[in-house]
């Protein structure tokens, strides 16, 4: 069956990029993406992933590209907090976590950095986002300052503080929530005397 412009045009409206198994789920088979592609009515943007040639990718576009081809990423660190607008930071990766039994990812683009985390830390202090029609597990504003202090060495100790002091600042803070992840993180030496500074009147257990 072919499928006429009409038709792929309503493919494409909810999600703009979409992967070739899932086009050939919508009848679209391989040798006929392949000629719809040399014809311009389908756009290959990476490999196995495909929009409408009029498609204008957004801020967050990358994230839902990663996503798409790995569905268990989960994006945290420098592109959480550039997410949550918590760094002044600008990271040409983007940085996902995965479990530290899963495979390593290979893309064309973009350039990924890979953190490896346990189960525990993956099963929660995640948000899910729809970007680009796409539902992106990004790592919750506690959850991605915890983890920062966690990996201070990966990306420096400045980034974690100015993160926390940013989210202080907005009051985007539950601190709560923050000491629930720096346990689970165990992180809570290292995390304890900057919160101790920055909200003196909180007392932690």
């Amino acid at each position: 069956m072919i499928i006429s412009p009409i038709d792929i045009t309503t493919l494409f409206k909810d999600i703009p990029i979409l992967r070739s198994h899932e086009l050939e789920k919508s009848g679209i088979h391989r040798s006929i993406l392949s000629r719809y592609v040399a014809e311009g009515k389908i756009k290959r943007l990476r490999r196995g992933l495909y929009c409408l040639p009029d498609y204008r990718q957004t801020e967050y576009g990358d994230l839902a590209i990663v996503t798409k081809q790995i569905p268990e990423a989960l994006v945290c660190l420098l592109s959480a907090l550039r997410f949550h607008e918590l760094t002044s930071q600008s990271p040409h990766e983007i940085w996902i976590a995965l479990d530290r039994k899963a495979h390593t990812p290979k893309l064309e683009s973009p350039e990924l950095r890979i953190v490896r985390f346990g189960s525990a830390s993956l099963a929660e202090g995640f948000e899910i986002q729809v970007l680009e029609g796409v539902p992106v597990r990004i790592t919750s504003i506690e959850k991605t300052i915890v983890d920062c202090f966690k990996y201070r060495t990966k990306i420096g100790l400045d980034v974690a503080l100015e993160a926390l002091r940013v989210a202080i600042t907005k009051k985007l803070l539950n601190r709560d929530e923050l000491w629930r992840f720096a346990k689970i993180d165990r992180v809570t030496s290292v995390i304890l005397p900057y919160l101790e500074a920055l909200i003196p009147y909180k007392v932690y257990p």
